[in-house]
Parts: C-alpha cells; sequence; structure tokens
C-alpha cells in the first residue's frame, strides 16, 4: 500500500465555466483548464523537492483529466497511466444542464441532492455509494501496485470528492462546488483500512 495519494483535480473544462453538469460528458480542457494544470504541476514539481518524488502518476480516463495527467507527466517525469473503473459520477439528465436551470426546474430534487446526497440520485443518474463501490474496486487494485511511497492520481469534479472520502474520510458535501479554473491537489496519507464496505452499509441502511 502506498504510503500517500496525491488527489489532483483535473483542469476546468467550458462546461465547468459555465456552471454546467458535466458529469460523464467527455470533454477537453479549456484555456484556463490548461493553465490551471500547467500551475499544478509547477507546484508538484515543488512539494517533490521536500516530500519526495511521486513514484507513478494514474489518471481517468476522461479527456479532461488525461491531459491534466500528460501536462502534470511532463513536468515531474512521469508517464500518466489510465484506470479503469473512475469515470466521473452520472448525472443522468441533469448533464449538460445549468445548475441554476436545474435548481429552477427541480427545487426538491437538487435541493435533497446538494443537502444530502447519499439519499437520492440524479434522474437517471447514478447513486453516490454505487460509484463508491465501483471508485473503491478501482483504487484498491491501484493501489497494490505499490509497496510504499506517494503516488498521483488525476480525477475530474465532483470524483476527486468521492476518492477524499474513500481515502481520507473528507466529508463528501455539495457535489456542485467548484473552483472550475483551479486544477487543486490534495495529498492523503493512507491509513491501513480506508472508509469502505462498512461505512457504506451504514449509509445504505
Amino acid at each position: 500500500m502506498v504510503d500517500s495519494l496525491v488527489v489532483i483535480q483535473s483542469g476546468a473544462t467550458a462546461y465547468d465555466l459555465q456552471g454546467r453538469i458535466r458529469g460523464t460528458l467527455d470533454m477537453p480542457l479549456c484555456t484556463e483548464g490548461v493553465a490551471a494544470a500547467e500551475q499544478a504541476a509547477e507546484s508538484l514539481l515543488k512539494t517533490a523537492s521536500s516530500r519526495g518524488p511521486m513514484a507513478a502518476l494514474y489518471t481517468a480516463a476522461t479527456s479532461c483529466a488525461v491531459e491534466t495527467a500528460r501536462i502534470i507527466g511532463g513536468v515531474v517525469g512521469l508517464t500518466p497511466r489510465r484506470v479503469a473503473g473512475l469515470d466521473n459520477l452520472d448525472q443522468g439528465l441533469w448533464q449538460g444542464m445549468l445548475v441554476d436551470e436545474i435548481r429552477r426546474r427541480q427545487p426538491k430534487l437538487s435541493r435533497q441532492w446538494q443537502e444530502n446526497p447519499w439519499s437520492v440520485s440524479p434522474p437517471d443518474g447514478e447513486l453516490v455509494a454505487d460509484a463508491c463501490d465501483r471508485v473503491e474496486a478501482a483504487l484498491e487494485r491501484m493501489l497494490k501496485r505499490h509497496a510504499g511511497g506517494r503516488v498521483g492520481l488525476v480525477v475530474p469534479r465532483p470524483l476527486d470528492q468521492v476518492v477524499r472520502w474513500l481515502t481520507g474520510g473528507e466529508a463528501i458535501g455539495d457535489l456542485w462546488t467548484q473552483d472550475a479554473a483551479t486544477a487543486s491537489a490534495s495529498e492523503i496519507a493512507m491509513a491501513e483500512q480506508w472508509a469502505s464496505a462498512a461505512v457504506l452499509e451504514k449509509i445504505r441502511n
């Protein structure tokens, strides 16, 4: 098991800047997203001088994550490897819509989604608990490849929140809140056992 996981939010797409729900829609980085990825790469390079270099860099398969990982990998000297099972949270019929439009058309459901995303799913979308199941399995396969060290993972928003909850126990919170122009990174010290099946079972019940 790795010592720490560096969870990197991919740079922004045009939909992120417009306040639209991207979900599983595959979109490239916009100009601002490329700039944010370049800034994140330089920041990670500086961090490596004090905490040590990353042993590997992984990425979700969506275009914005792959592009972000390629930019970061070029600076820190790593070739990104794609991880199956890390598709973004499927937000169903809400994908492509403006957040404000969803709030206006479906005020009760959108309010439930923001206050307690565990309790409901977007129309034709994915339950957060189901997303956690598949993401946990993907992370476990990935992390078992390493006996220690630091490993980086680039994922789109809001999947980064799911990853941080599973690995570090951070509250998932509002899945629509985002700093669209920032490709942020957070480092999580890996515990021997991270949030998983037992916690998810309590949530379902």
